[in-house]
């Protein structure tokens, strides 16, 4: 082969790879979108089978002598929730999104920590009396350009967060207490902490 016949065959790889390369990542960003909904609905459902055995009350509602979590998540300890409802969970894998660089526990009886788990708690959704609080969602914010760091943080309607570009390109997806997972931009994160009628939204994040 000549050096011309060589430079042909180079150019033409790259003008493969370059027209073939976006859909292998859109395919890949699509993937992780529908993984990550699946999770956070099987979560939202645990939340529901738990709650319908205590009173129609969450753990984040119910004190840790009684079953709950209630002290530990507002530390911003988000695996107590979580462990508390192990039964109804089945598997820690559901608790990392496919985009999080974490990797899930073995199961719940091995250790496990925040670090295994990608998904944030909210701190007030004890009951299921406004459909549009946010319960859980992917737990990537950035508030001016800076990363949101784990522990119980409070975001308040007119605060500028917004997903970080770690998870899902700039969205996220969050649940909320009806079951459904919208995926969200910054912009329509904003709105949904809007809907859920507090001056102040506290979320755990792990």
């Amino acid at each position: 082969m000549t050096l011309f016949e060589v430079g042909v065959i180079i150019a033409v790889v790259m003008v493969l790879a370059v027209l073939l390369l976006p859909p292998i990542m859109s395919r890949k960003h699509g993937a992780s979108y529908i993984t990550c909904d699946n999770n956070l609905k099987q979560i939202g459902l645990a939340y529901r089978i738990w709650a319908g055995d205590n009173g129609d009350v969450n753990p984040m509602g119910i004190l840790m002598a009684n079953g709950g979590s209630m002290e530990m998540v507002v530390t911003g300890n988000v695996l107590q929730t979580f462990l508390v409802m192990s039964n109804e969970l089945s598997t820690p894998r559901i608790l990392i999104c496919p985009a999080d660089t974490r990797t899930a526990a073995f199961s719940f009886a091995s250790p496990m920590g925040n670090s295994n788990i990608s998904y944030f708690v909210g701190v007030d959704v004890t009951n299921y009396m406004n459909p549009q609080m946010i319960i859980s969602g992917d737990g990537n914010f950035e508030i001016g350009g800076v990363a949101v760091m784990p522990g119980l943080r409070e975001f308040g309607t007119n605060d500028p967060v917004v997903w970080s570009a770690t998870r899902h390109v700039k969205c996220g997806n969050i649940g909320l207490a009806d079951g459904s997972v919208p995926v969200t931009t910054s912009p329509g994160l904003h709105d949904y902490f809007q809907q859920t009628g507090l001056a102040t939204n506290r979320l755990a994040l792990p």
